[in-house]
C-alpha cells in the first residue's frame, strides 16, 4: 500500500494530566501516515485524486491546538479517528511525542504510536 507521510510536525497543546500541563501548554510533535493508494495520483498529476497534505496538517493542527486532552492516547484517537472519517484512505498511523513530559530524567521524546484502518471505524 502506499503512503504519505507528514513527520515532525509541531504544535503548542495544553494536554497532560498534571495542572502545570493544563495551564502552561508544551509542544507536541506529529507523525502521521496516511496509506492509500497513490497510483491514479501518480498517473494524472491530478491533486484530486490524492489526499492534500496541507489539509492534514491544518486538520492535525485544529485537534491539537483545540480542547485538551488528558492522555496523549486520547489525542492520537482523535487525529487518527478525524483523519479516518475526512480522507479517503485505508489506514492511519499517528505518532504524538511529548518532548517536555514531565518525567525526572533525561529523554529526547515519550511517545504513543496508533494504528486504525477505517473499517474500525
Amino acid at each position: 500500500m502506499d503512503k504519505i507521510i507528514l513527520e515532525g510536525m509541531e504544535f503548542y497543546g495544553y494536554h497532560g494530566t498534571t495542572p502545570e500541563e493544563r495551564s502552561l501548554g508544551q509542544r507536541f510533535i506529529f507523525d502521521v501516515e496516511l496509506f492509500l493508494d497513490l497510483q491514479q495520483a501518480g498517473i494524472s498529476d491530478d491533486l484530486t485524486q490524492t489526499v492534500n497534505y496541507a489539509s492534514v496538517f491544518e486538520t492535525v493542527q485544529s485537534i491539537v491546538c483545540g480542547r485538551p486532552y488528558q492522555l496523549i492516547e486520547a489525542l492520537a484517537e482523535s487525529v487518527a479517528r478525524t483523519l479516518l472519517e475526512q480522507y479517503p484512505v485505508a489506514e492511519i498511523m499517528v505518532r504524538v511525542k511529548k518532548p517536555q513530559a514531565p518525567v525526572p530524567g533525561r529523554f529526547t521524546w515519550l511517545a504513543v504510536e496508533i494504528t486504525r484502518r477505517k473499517q474500525q471505524l
